[in-house]
């Protein structure tokens, strides 16, 4: 269970000159504008490269988000809920699905949104990265696990606090479209569920608690698939297809602890049922490796079938179904049901939630002064009142940013799980 993840490619965006130094009156307004400038640019750097730690990217998005935040709300006392500046500049993003052309708005919230978004792609990756290492101590397996679920905190935050105050609904499809958030979430959540499944079959936990974690993982997984199924097929249907055979496979180690577990209690005809169940959903779980290293759409494209996550997995139930049928035949002789068992466990030891987060506060440089010495009866270089799609249209597509290469290792991991946490 070497842990492959997907992952779609990270938005684009166009360069912001933060050109409001042109309505500014004193030198800390001024400030404000090449600390804008200087602190995107400075995170748009370290985002393709999933190689940074974290303690590097981190403060750098704080950084940017502390001073984004007096563009969007207004210093104590000023009268007002949002500030005024929120629409004195355009920005434009692409969306991680979607392809190259962008969406732009006069909008601080849309840059803020789209922001923690590609941060939070930023922290899948990097947690892709710890995970494709030869050998990763627990250490680096609960940075992996804090990133997706960092990650995962972001996405939330700027879903359920920010997208609701975008001056348009999103587009369908768009990193804020409820059916793209939801997958994300739960695909996180669930890969997070995958390390601490991975450390439970090291320490050899109990078996019906790795079978309920696993279930747990499956329906995540499926969650994802159900939700962006409804969207293009030619965009999304790469995605769509990892999330199904995640779900599958996890369904499969979920009947094959549970059969392990029911084996324990006695129940010998259960347990070979659970296990006959599992070989069935691991076979279910080739065909769609197949199908999605067929699949085109965004995303790396590799063949899944033959990662050590997907071939340790076989041995394992061939075992325990052996064992099974041997004992029952020896021991037990119970009839086997003709229905498989219902996986009802409830994890009680390991389900992951998305981190909570926040904006840190606004920049020091925000004072009540600072912000009145911003006069927007002044000319601006673009006009807010000016039609951004037709500016959109002329300006065309943004080129895809060019990602850092990770390195992935080909080497079995020399553990029980096949599991690169150890």
């Amino acid at each position: 269970m070497a842990h492959w993840f997907h992952r779609n490619p990270l938005k684009a965006t166009a360069e912001v000159k933060f050109d409001l130094k042109m309505v500014a009156s004193d030198s800390q307004a001024i400030k404000i504008c090449s600390d804008l400038r200087q602190a995107r640019s400075r995170l748009l750097q370290l985002l393709p490269n999933a190689n940074h730690e974290i303690d590097v990217v981190e403060p750098a998005l704080t950084l940017y988000l502390a001073l984004l935040r007096g563009l969007i709300e207004v210093p104590e006392d000023q009268g007002s809920d949002w500030s005024k500046l929120r629409h004195a500049l355009r920005f434009r993003w692409t969306h991680s699905v979607l392809g190259n052309p962008p969406e732009s708005h006069f909008d601080t919230i849309f840059e803020l949104v789209s922001i923690l978004q590609n941060a939070a792609f930023w922290y899948f990756k990097h947690a892709s990265k710890i995970s494709a290492q030869e050998d990763v101590s627990m250490d680096e397996a609960k940075l992996a696990h804090r990133s997706l679920r960092r990650g995962a905190g972001l996405l939330k935050y700027a879903q359920e606090e920010w997208v609701s105050k975008l001056l348009e609904a999103p587009i369908a499809g768009s990193d804020s479209d409820p059916r793209v958030h939801t997958a994300y979430i739960n695909q996180a959540t669930a890969e997070a569920q995958e390390v601490t499944i991975a450390r439970a079959i090291e320490l050899k936990h109990n078996a019906g608690l790795i079978s309920a974690l696993a279930n747990e993982t499956s329906k995540m997984f499926t969650t994802a698939a159900d939700a962006i199924a409804s969207l293009e097929e030619k965009k999304f249907g790469h995605w769509t297809k990892y999330l199904r055979l995640k779900a599958a496979f996890y369904a499969s180690y979920a009947y094959n602890y549970a059969g392990e577990n029911m084996l324990n209690q006695d129940k010998c005809g259960e347990a070979i049922r659970s296990l006959q169940e599992a070989k069935k959903k691991y076979e279910e779980t080739g065909e769609l490796c197949k199908e999605y290293a067929q699949t085109k759409g965004p995303g790396a494209h590799v063949k899944p079938e033959k990662h050590v996550f997907y071939r340790r997995l076989a041995p394992i139930v061939a075992r325990t179904l052996e064992k099974c049928e041997r004992e029952n035949g020896l021991i037990y002789h119970q009839k086997v049901p003709y229905d498989p068992p219902e996986l009802e466990l409830k994890a009680t030891y390991g389900l992951v939630s998305p981190d909570d987060y926040t904006l840190p506060p606004s920049a020091p440089l925000w004072t009540p002064v600072t912000y009145s010495a911003f006069d927007l009866t002044k000319n601006l270089a673009d006009d807010p009142s000016a039609n951004p799609k037709a500016a959109q249209k002329a300006e065309g597509d943004l080129p895809t940013v060019k990602e850092a290469d990770v390195h992935q290792t080909s080497k079995d991991h020399k553990n029980n799980s096949g599991c690169s946490v150890m």
